[in-house]
């Protein structure tokens, strides 16, 4: 199953519920009215929208707003992101310089989720899936909901991506619960149209149309003419996937009418490809060739390397009818090296398909049987990974319903299967085959149970821990000093907040994987040098919370220092030789009537403090 073309784009990210503005040649307004009809706009339309965006860093100009400003420049970053890479880049650059600025603290998610769709439409998938897990991790941290809601559409999408659909899933349906929550209808939608993409990739091809369609009449009704295209695109895709080529066809090309009426030729080479896809099944390469053509020729405006290979794909079947195999299946193996680099299955069992056809029809039987070969091995792949995920999603949603319903569940299971049980033993002749079977049900539930409660405790431990380092993440760790500043006779307790300094440009210059390793050494000393009940856990990105039960402030900056020169110790030789590894630590002590709150702002001035003092010291701040 090729790649599904997704519907939410970083800057619809943020897009805000009031109804667009016409757009004009010279737009007009002050600096938040355009902000908001550039944010509107994107999902109507993006030369609109850029307008806009380009009108409101003008007026920014004359009266700047740091939190505004980004806001724009994430609209450019997404409207460039498709066309330039490198005119995104620059916006995501200027973005960065201006979050130390900004109120806003979740905004630095919407930068991370724009740099993750660059690495995305690289072809850098599991690059991609990190920098929105980032991006949701900072949005939780700065308990930033629509910020957080859209983090977790992006990386569950990118996990559907990668066959990790359970865990797509979980991610699609909070982010759904949150923008129900926050009453963003329309981003809602949107969110069910990234469920659908997970059906259609788990293989429930009539489930995805089912919720394609749902999110269709509600675009439909608010008007949103690029979501109708992409939905559109998306429910000929699930057609396409169940051989329904007739109405695959007019999805495309209701599809390929908006996009060219939007001037979206990165949409429209997607459609170009569905129809091109329908010729071919229908065994018509005049016809395929000829989209495939129209295809090429919009996708050279989008830096989009999974679209060109898809393009590929359809253009090897199309050389095949017209018995042209040697470029066939140059551009077959072509399409399977991105797929494979991808780690896109579907794609690859479905080019692996292609090839063997076109190597059996040129009389080449060793490289077709060696393709048939690799064929059903990624099938098979395919296919477990698909089964294994929805019985995880099955566990998932089985998690996730409260106790009553659990039990409710079973008893109505258990009420059937008695009455079965009872009607097959009023018949003689079928007793042995009621036992046999009664036995096999037995075994099913019993592993069905034990798999649940492992994959119960194992969601608990995830839950609580930080998957990069290990240590307990923000919800643990708060939860932690929450329960001892409620304890009936609290103790004095001090709490350390640690960011290590100029981490940014450490991952700018060698990498995010080097960043992850650096991450991983300074949890592993700041662990090592605490000991109970003293904890350490990590709050997001690279900042580290440090609790200290019955501490006193004079002990807690002894602690503080301690930790400090563990951190500068570490030998960061391994990856760069100009630089040491050095941390600014905030401390602050409770107080009565102290919440988690209060101490993290005070902790959180205190380190802003050493980070203005010059970094890579203690400063403490007390109520």
């Amino acid at each position: 199953m090729p790649q599904t073309f997704r519907s939410l784009t970083l800057a619809a990210l943020l897009v805000a519920l009031a109804p667009p503005s016409p757009a004009a040649d010279a737009p007009e307004g002050t600096p938040a009215t355009l902000v908001e009809q550039a944010r509107a706009n994107v999902r109507l339309d993006p030369e609109a929208s850029r307008r806009y965006a380009d009108a409101a860093l003008e007026a920014l100009k004359r009266a700047p707003d740091a939190d505004l400003e980004v806001a724009a420049r994430l609209v450019l970053c997404d409207y460039q992101g498709e066309r330039s890479p490198q005119a995104a880049q620059s916006e995501i650059d200027a973005a960065n310089a201006l979050l130390p600025k900004v109120r806003r603290r979740g905004l630095r998610a919407g930068v991370l989720a724009c740099e993750g769709q660059l690495l995305e439409l690289a072809n850098k998938t599991h690059e991609a899936l990190a920098k929105y897990d980032e991006a949701a991790q900072f949005a939780e941290g700065a308990q930033d909901a629509e910020m957080l809601a859209d983090a977790l559409y992006q990386r569950g999408y990118i996990r559907a991506l990668l066959g990790q659909y359970a865990e797509g899933l979980v991610d699609q349906r909070r982010a759904l619960a949150l923008y129900e929550k926050l009453h963003l209808r329309s981003r809602a939608r949107t969110a069910v149209n990234g469920i659908a993409i997970l059906y259609n990739r788990m293989g429930d091809y009539a489930q995805a149309k089912h919720y394609y369609l749902q999110s269709l009449k509600g675009h439909i009704a608010e008007g949103a003419r690029r979501e109708q295209a992409v939905t559109l695109h998306n429910l000929g895709r699930a057609h396409e996937n169940l051989g329904e080529w007739s109405e695959a066809r007019q999805a495309f090309e209701q599809s390929l009418a908006i996009h060219n009426e939007l001037g979206y030729p990165r949409g429209a080479a997607y459609a170009h490809r569905g129809l091109a896809s329908v010729c071919n099944a229908l065994g018509d390469a005049r016809c395929a060739d000829a989209e495939l053509n129209k295809a090429e020729a919009d996708a050279k405006a989008a830096p989009d390397a999974r679209l060109r290979a898809q393009i590929q794909l359809q253009r090897g079947i199309t050389l095949r009818l017209q018995k042209r195999y040697p470029e066939s299946i140059a551009v077959l193996l072509a399409a399977a090296e991105t797929f494979a680099s991808g780690d896109s299955l579907a794609e690859l069992r479905d080019t692996y398909r292609a090839l063997a056809a076109s190597y059996a029809e040129s009389s080449d039987w060793r490289a077709a049987y060696e393709r048939l070969v690799e064929f059903k091995n990624t099938s098979d792949t395919l296919l477990l990974r698909q089964l294994d995920q929805r019985f995880a999603t099955l566990k998932v949603e089985f998690d996730t319903a409260s106790k009553d319903q659990e039990n409710a569940l079973l008893t109505r299971e258990k009420a059937v299967a008695e009455r079965a049980l009872a009607q097959e033993r009023t018949v003689g002749r079928l007793q042995a085959a009621v036992i046999a079977l009664a036995t096999v049900l037995t075994l099913i539930l019993a592993t069905l149970l034990l798999r649940h409660r492992r994959t119960s405790r194992h969601m608990e431990a995830l839950a609580h821990t930080d998957e990069l380092t290990g240590l307990p993440n923000r919800r643990d760790i708060l939860n932690r000093l929450g329960t001892l500043l409620r304890a009936a006779e609290p103790q004095p307790c001090a709490v350390l907040i640690a960011d290590l300094d100029h981490f940014k440009p450490i991952n700018d210059q060698y990498g995010h994987l080097i960043g992850d390793e650096i991450l991983k050494v300074v949890a592993q000393a700041l662990n090592a040098t605490v000991r109970a009940p003293a904890c350490v856990g990590r709050i997001g990105g690279e900042e580290f919370l440090i609790l200290l039960p019955d501490t006193a402030l004079s002990d807690a900056i002894i602690v503080a220092e301690r930790l400090r020169e563990q951190i500068m110790a570490i030998d960061a030789t391994r990856w760069f030789a100009d630089r040491p590894i050095t941390a600014s630590f905030g401390l602050t002590t409770a107080v009565a009537g102290d919440t988690v709150s209060t101490m993290l702002r005070r902790a959180d001035e205190a380190l802003y403090e050493a980070k203005d003092a010059g970094r890579n010291r203690v400063t403490a701040h007390c109520a």
